[in-house]
């Protein structure tokens, strides 16, 4: 199974990517951003207790998030060929549990590919997301660079993680969308072959 994280700062181009990588590969994609959305629409347990603490301005347990993607590996069984994973883990003991759970239905992460993309590049791609994606904080050039600040300051220290297990690649994420996929896809091809 094909199990990858796609990894980077806030306008990284993680969304854009992933769209492709699913199709080439036949994977799921599991965003933790559109999973907590959609488990908080069906009204399931996992989704009213991750609402309980999105309405109180909370961040949701990761142990409910892992219960999410646990529910999304199962009911995916032998209909894909793998997992994308975007936007988690963010921390290294959410990938400690995602590696747990993986191996509890007896898989791992293939590879995290890291997007490498410059402060001053992120800075404009999302200030330009900014005039049509309706979120303010896409807008505010003080707020995106806190957020790649935090991202940094937290979330890189998942890419070490990774390192530690000879599973972390680095891509250059700047250069056409085109570049890109195809240094994506040759990374992926060369693990995978």
């Amino acid at each position: 199974m094909l199990n990858l994280v796609l990894f980077g700062p806030p306008g990284s181009g993680k969304g854009t990517q992933a769209a492709y990588l699913v199709d080439k590969y036949q994977l799921k994609h599991i965003s933790t951003g559109d999973l907590l959305r959609e488990e908080k629409a069906k009204g399931s347990e996992l989704g009213l207790e991750a609402k309980r603490y999105m309405d109180a301005g909370k961040l949701v347990p990761d142990e409910v998030v892992i219960g999410m993607i646990g529910g999304v590996l199962d009911n995916n069984v032998g209909q894909v060929k793998g997992f994308i994973f975007d936007g988690f883990p963010r921390t290294v003991a959410q990938a400690e549990a995602l590696d747990t759970l993986l191996t509890q239905k007896g898989t791992s992460i293939t590879q995290l590919l890291a997007l490498q993309v410059s402060e001053e590049e992120l800075v404009k791609r999302i200030l330009n997301r900014g005039l049509t994606s309706g979120r303010a904080d896409d807008t505010n050039e003080e707020t995106i660079r806190q957020r790649v600040s935090e991202y940094n300051n937290k979330t890189s220290l998942v890419a070490g993680h990774y390192d530690e297990q000879c599973k972390l690649t680095n891509i250059a994420g700047e250069g056409s969308i085109e570049e890109i996929t195809t240094a994506l896809c040759a990374a992926i091809d060369s693990q995978v072959a």
